[in-house]
C-alpha cells in the first residue's frame, strides 16, 4: 500500500463536498417554487419513471440519546407517541406525491434512515410501508434497506421489515472500543452487535453493512486494529469506514471530546490502518469510504462501471428519480433539487395545510447536469470523457490545476478525458472541486476584492 506524500496531504486536507449530489445543496439557486416542483416531478417520472422507477428516502428523525459525535438531523426523546403524528405527515405526503404521478409508480427501492428507524415500533413501520408498498408497483429488482441501532433493533423489527421486502440492514457500528464508545455516547456492546447480525442472517437478509468511523476521540492504531478483529468475527457484506467531521459550531456537542481526537496526521493514519486491515480480510474498495466483498453487487457494479450515487451515497439502482418523504430529507428528480424543512413540527404544519414542506430547491441547467454527469462519473468509476466543452468552459486557472495534479500523480488527461490515478484517490474530492464552477463563482464573489494591506 503506498503511502501518501505528507506535503500532499497537507496541501489537499482542506474542506470539499462529499458530492454526493452537484451543486452541493449550500451553492443551490433557492429558484424553485412549489408548483415548479409538481411539475419537475411529474417530467422526470415521464421520462424515466417506466423504465426505471422511483427510489424513496424516507427520513425517520427521532433517537432516544444523543450520540455525540452525530451531524445527522435528529430529536431526541423517549416519547414513542410522537410516532403516530410523523407516520401520518409521511403519509399525507406520499398521497401528495401520488396525486402528481396520476399513476401507479414502479417503485425501485426504499431506504430508512434517520435519527434512528428503529425507534419506531414494528406495527408502526408496518402501517407507513405497507400503504406505500400497496400503492406501488414493486420493480423485480428492488432494493429496499434500512438503517439499524444495534441497541434497539428488534427480532420484531428485523422480521417485520423482511417481510415487507426488505434485504439489505447497515448497523451504525462506529467503533467497538469501550472508551470510544463512552466519549461519543454510543456504548453498546460486541455481543449485541453479533445478535443483532445473526438475526438478520437467519431471517434471510442477504447483506449486512457496518458504519465504522475512523478520527474520533481516543482512537489510536492499536484500537482500530482491535475494532476491526471484532468486525472480522461477523463478517459483514459491505462495510463504510467514514472519517468524523468535526463540526461543534453546528453540533455542540461534539466538544466535549474535542480534546482526545487524534492529530491530522495521526487521523490518516488510522484510515490507512484500516483500509489495510481491510483488504487483508478479503474487502474490495468500492469509492470513497466504501469497501465490499467481491460477491457484493455493490464491488460487481463498481467493477462493470455502473455504480451511481446520490443522496444515500453508492447504489446500484440507476434511478434517477429519489423522492424524501420526511424533515429534512432531500429529492433528486433529475432536473431539480428539493430539499424539506429540517424543523419537524414545521414539516407536520406544512404537510397538513396540504402544501410541500420545501425549504429550498434548485432547479438544473444544462450546464449542472453536463457537470454532475461529469463528477459522478470520476467519484463512481474514476474516470470519464468530457462531455461538453470544458476547454472554454473551465478557464486557464482550472486547467492549471489539472496539469499540477498531473504533476503529482494524482490523475492524467488528455483531449479525450480524465482518469484518476490508484495514487491519486484519496484526492477525488479534490479533483472534483476543479469542476466545481459554481462554488468558484460564489468564492469569487464572496472574496473578490483586493487586500486592504
Amino acid at each position: 500500500m503506498t503511502a501518501i506524500a505528507p506535503r500532499l496531504l497537507q496541501k489537499y486536507n482542506v474542506p470539499a463536498p462529499r458530492y454526493t449530489s452537484y451543486p452541493t445543496v449550500p451553492l443551490w439557486a433557492d429558484d424553485l417554487k412549489e408548483r415548479g416542483w409538481i411539475s419537475l416531478v411529474k417530467k422526470a417520472y415521464e421520462d424515466f419513471g417506466e423504465s426505471e422507477g422511483i427510489t424513496l428516502y424516507i427520513h425517520l428523525p427521532y433517537c432516544e440519546s444523543l450520540c455525540t459525535y452525530c451531524g445527522c438531523n435528529k430529536r431526541i426523546t423517549k416519547n414513542h407517541a410522537v410516532e403516530t403524528p410523523y407516520i401520518t405527515s409521511i403519509m399525507n405526503e406520499w398521497d401528495a406525491y401520488l396525486k402528481i404521478l396520476d399513476t401507479k409508480p414502479k417503485l425501485a427501492g426504499i431506504h430508512l434512515g434517520g435519527g434512528t428507524p428503529t425507534f419506531f415500533s414494528p406495527e408502526s413501520l408496518e402501517e407507513m410501508l405497507g400503504i406505500i408498498i400497496g400503492s406501488s408497483e414493486v420493480m423485480p429488482d428492488a432494493e429496499f434497506s434500512f438503517e439499524g441501532h444495534p441497541n434497539n433493533t428488534t427480532r420484531g423489527h428485523l422480521q417485520t421489515l423482511f417481510d415487507l421486502g426488505f434485504r439489505r440492514v447497515s448497523y451504525g457500528i462506529q467503533d467497538f472500543n469501550e472508551e470510544v464508545q463512552k466519549a461519543i455516547h454510543r456504548i453498546q456492546p460486541f455481543e449485541r452487535v453479533k445478535e443483532a447480525t445473526d438475526v438478520a442472517r437467519e431471517i434471510g437478509y442477504t447483506s449486512v453493512n457496518f458504519d465504522l468511523i475512523y478520527g474520533l476521540p481516543h482512537q489510536t492504531a492499536k484500537t482500530i486494529s482491535a475494532t476491526f478483529e471484532k468486525v472480522a468475527e461477523l463478517k459483514p457484506d459491505r462495510i463504510a469506514f467514514y472519517s468524523y467531521a468535526h463540526l461543534p459550531s453546528a453540533f455542540p456537542a461534539q466538544k466535549s471530546f474535542e480534546q482526545f481526537l487524534p492529530k491530522e496526521s495521526e487521523k490518516r493514519n488510522l484510515y490507512e490502518k484500516g483500509k489495510q486491515i481491510l483488504t487483508e480480510m478479503g474487502y474490495l474498495e468500492v469509492g470513497m469510504d466504501h469497501f465490499a466483498l467481491e460477491n457484493d453487487p455493490l464491488y460487481i457494479a463498481k467493477k462493470n462501471k455502473t455504480l451511481h450515487r446520490n443522496f444515500m451515497g453508492y447504489t446500484t439502482s440507476p434511478s434517477k428519480i429519489l423522492l424524501g418523504l420526511g424533515n429534512s430529507s432531500i429529492s433528486d428528480v433529475y432536473y431539480a433539487y428539493a430539499q424539506n424543512t429540517k424543523e419537524i413540527d414545521l414539516y407536520k404544519e406544512q404537510i397538513s395545510l396540504g402544501h410541500f414542506a420545501i425549504s429550498k430547491g434548485h432547479m438544473m441547467s444544462k450546464e449542472d447536469i453536463e457537470t454532475r454527469n461529469l463528477i459522478l462519473k470520476l467519484i463512481c468509476n474514476h474516470e470519464a470523457d468530457w462531455n461538453f466543452c470544458y476547454y472554454s468552459v473551465l478557464g486557464k486557472r482550472n486547467w492549471d490545476k489539472l496539469k499540477t495534479f498531473a504533476e503529482e500523480g494524482i490523475i492524467e488527461f488528455d483531449a479525450k478525458g480524465i482518469k484518476i490515478l490508484s495514487t491519486g484517490l484519496p484526492f477525488v474530492r479534490n479533483v472534483c472541486m476543479v469542476f466545481d464552477l459554481r462554488m468558484q463563482e460564489k468564492e469569487e464573489r464572496k472574496f473578490g476584492f483586493s487586500k486592504s494591506i
